[in-house]
């Protein structure tokens, strides 16, 4: 038993697993191969279609049936996956050339999903079938055995357009991923052909015909001039804007209406982008926008803004690309599986591979067509000399007693079985040697191929098998011809599916947008005990003080290019801009306090709610229920982040209060078994904000702090025990640390 235990590093065993898992992701599941551009899930599908005959010249078939056939044959990781996949592969909005020609609901530009595999219905597109299936019959790829050995499925799909450019490619493996922008169609061949009639030929001059992306929602790449290095070396990024016309309204008004989307925009992200376009009319960062309606459709994108009067669109127009998704980035990494292994390729090596890919199934189909028609003229010549004899082989088959007998005849003379009418008969039969596959075609012939028409037909039969195979040989001989063949016929595919490119290439100027200085004025602050806060003029605040300071629990001016400080029971801290605030009326309810900034009021409650520039300008107490203490900076606060750590707790702990001190206070603290402790602030250390602090007060086993209290000098402050009301500024002032007394 001993014996049969293999021991190994438990690290080494564990670094093989997972890059067996890796290169498993990376190579049968999340890149496409750079040869045909598609993944295996795509591959397998459209393989699948094929096999169960769904043609684009026939009805189509459900989706769930091709789901289930492709899940059953070849990819057998779960229906979703080959869903998606179908229905990508049928989204004209996604594909710059779709593959599949879907029927029913397959979702929608605005992000809608495809319905049920079961409502929806399918078939291969005409192109798809003619560039992408054509040719399987001709062993012009290999085919493996699929998952469990029951069914062939091709290695790689002969596709004879350069599929990676043309449809792009998006794809998450493992430690790495693939971004791969579409191309135009008609653009893409002349590069193939310009590469295959000088393979020397630069990046450079090869933009000359692929001009960059093309994507199928239109849209501008702005910055043409950093291309040429995207595509060099596979990696870069590219800047997307949709396209905007300017409309005129009703009453010389004008409005912006976006006709095209960056291709990042699909789905969610223009739901996004009105969201934006709310925000800004919101915040006033403009107030030229009247209106906003989506009016897109099947026919296209179409969001009108209308504007007021007098607008100033170019600026309105700078707005929307800096801070929206009407103008952003596309990030392209053109990664793909090459020679069985994933490689970073720019525009030349990516032809180069797909030119070499077009080669060599040029190679394999025309050595099976030879093959064919080679063994069609062995057939042919021996029908033509067989009608020569064709009285001689008569007495043959009617002197022999079986097919054996006339089979042995006719393809090696032999005469001993056979009865002859003359000796002459038997001497001319013993020169025949026909070969087996000429003497299956005589033994099959029908006797009207004797007519004579049907003679001369097979005379002419045979010049045409002649001229292929002359033709076949020169093709797979002469690598000139080779490529004219190709070349032919990726001009055929260009003149029937090429079409109009739908992205303009520019170099546009970065938007640059102008912020209006803010006027800085004072304003008051208002937070109920709900946490729904505003800002109103301190005018206003005057007028309705007594109303405010009832109905509010935290009041104070401030500025309003301020920010509001929030320190939580957590401690964390909140920073909120006061420009973020609702401003105006002073029964205007106000915005919850959980909608503008990360504070969460179901896992936290407000401790302490400030003017952060004059928080900046004093010190900070806390006080945790481990009766931690300390004293903090409040410059150390004033950071960028929205939140932020403000102290440093212990495990269970939380803190019990925060509050800016003025420097006379004194602080009591009440711990759950009522022993109260009062100090002078001043004998609390100042330290930085992530250390622990000192102990305030000495507890008894599980005691721990129930409560804080912040005493300014001159203010009352009382406290209820067992019934009994206790003034706490009447509390002795003892030393830190020490048990204090109980009550």
């Amino acid at each position: 038993m001993e014996s049969g235990i293999i021991r190994t590093e438990y690290s080494e065993l564990m670094q093989k697993s997972y890059i067996d898992y890796a290169m498993s992701v990376i190579i049968a599941r999340a890149l496409p191969d750079v040869r045909d551009g598609l993944k295996p899930v795509q591959r397998r599908t459209l393989y699948d279609m094929y096999e169960l005959g769904i043609r684009y010249d026939k009805p189509y078939r459900k989706s769930a049936r091709i789901v289930g056939d492709t899940m059953g044959k070849y990819h057998p990781h779960g229906d979703s996956s080959i869903y998606e996949a179908l229905v990508v592969m049928a989204q004209d909005f996604k594909k710059g050339l779709p593959l599949v020609d879907g029927h029913g609901n397959f979702g929608s530009i605005e992000g809608d999903g495809a319905a049920a595999m079961r409502y929806t219905e399918a078939r291969l597109q005409k192109i798809t079938q003619e560039a992408y299936l054509a040719d399987l019959d001709k062993d012009v790829v290999d085919f493996v055995p699929n998952f469990d050995e029951t069914e062939k499925e091709p290695l790689v799909l002969p596709v004879k357009v350069p599929n990676l450019l043309v449809n792009g490619a998006e794809g998450i493996a493992v430690g790495m991923a693939t971004s791969i922008p579409p191309h135009n169609l008609g653009e893409t061949i002349d590069g193939v052909i310009a590469y295959m009639k000088n393979p020397d030929i630069t990046t450079e001059e090869m933009m000359r015909y692929v001009k960059g992306p093309d994507f199928p929602t239109g849209g501008i790449v702005a910055n043409k001039d950093e291309l040429l290095s995207i595509y060099e070396t596979g990696m870069g990024k590219i800047k997307v804007r949709g396209k905007v016309e300017i409309e005129k309204g009703k009453g010389g008004k004008e409005r912006l209406v976006i006709t095209e989307i960056p291709y990042t925009m699909i789905g969610a992200n223009i739901g996004k982008f009105l969201n934006d376009i709310y925000s800004l009319v919101e915040s006033k960062k403009t107030a030229d926008i009247v209106d906003i309606t989506n009016q897109s459709s099947k026919e296209g994108i179409r969001i009108v803004l209308d504007l007021k009067k007098g607008a100033n669109v170019e600026e309105l127009e700078n707005l929307l690309y800096k801070k929206t998704k009407l103008e952003d980035t596309f990030g392209v990494n053109m990664l793909s599986v090459a020679d069985g292994r994933p490689e970073t390729m720019g525009l030349i090596p990516i032809i180069r591979h797909h030119v070499n890919f077009q080669y060599e199934i040029a190679t394999r189909k025309y050595r099976t067509l030879l093959a064919k028609e080679k063994e069609k003229k062995e057939i042919q010549e021996g029908l033509i000399a067989a009608c020569d004899v064709i009285d001689l082989i008569i007495e043959i088959l009617r002197g022999s007693k079986n097919i054996k007998d006339a089979r042995a005849c006719l393809t090696n003379g032999v005469t001993e079985p056979i009865a002859f009418k003359s000796k002459t008969s038997e001497r001319m039969a013993k020169q025949l040697h026909f070969t087996e596959r000429q003497t299956g075609a005589i033994l099959d012939m029908h006797l009207y191929r004797l007519i004579g028409l049907e003679i001369e037909a097979l005379m002419k039969e045979h010049e045409e098998t002649l001229k292929r195979i002359a033709q076949y040989e020169d093709i797979l001989s002469n690598r000139t011809s080779m490529a004219k063949v190709i070349i032919k016929e990726l001009q055929a595919f260009q003149k029937e599916y090429a079409r109009p490119r739908r992205t303009a290439i520019d170099n546009l100027k970065e938007a640059v947008v102008t912020e209006k200085a803010i006027e800085e004025r004072d304003v008051v602050f208002l937070m109920d005990r709900f946490g729904y806060a505003k800002t109103i003029d301190p005018s206003v605040y005057e007028r309705n003080k007594e109303t405010a300071d009832a109905e509010n629990r935290y009041i104070f001016t401030c500025k309003n290019t301020d920010k509001i400080a929030i320190f939580t029971n957590r401690g964390l801290l909140h920073l909120l801009k006061v420009m973020d605030l609702p401003y105006g009326k002073f029964r205007d309810k106000g915005t919850p306090i959980d909608n503008i900034s990360n504070y969460d009021s179901k896992e936290e409650r407000f401790l302490y709610v400030c003017s952060l520039e004059q928080l900046a300008e004093r010190r900070v107490l806390f006080a945790t229920g481990h009766a931690m203490l300390k004293q903090v900076d409040g410059k150390e606060f004033v950071v960028a982040k929205k939140t932020t750590a403000a102290t440093k707790l212990g495990e269970g702990d939380e803190l019990l209060l925060a509050a800016a001190l003025d420097g006379n206070e004194t602080i009591v603290m009440r711990s759950k078994k009522e022993m109260f402790l009062r100090i002078a602030c001043e004998t609390i250390p100042e330290k930085k904000k992530m250390a622990a602090g000192v102990r305030g007060m000495k507890l008894d086993g599980d005691d721990e702090l129930q409560a804080v209290y912040l005493l300014s000098e001159g203010e009352e402050q009382t406290a209820e025990v067992k019934g009994k009301e206790i003034v706490l500024n009447r509390l002795h002032i003892g030393n830190r640390d020490t048990k204090g007394v109980r009550k």
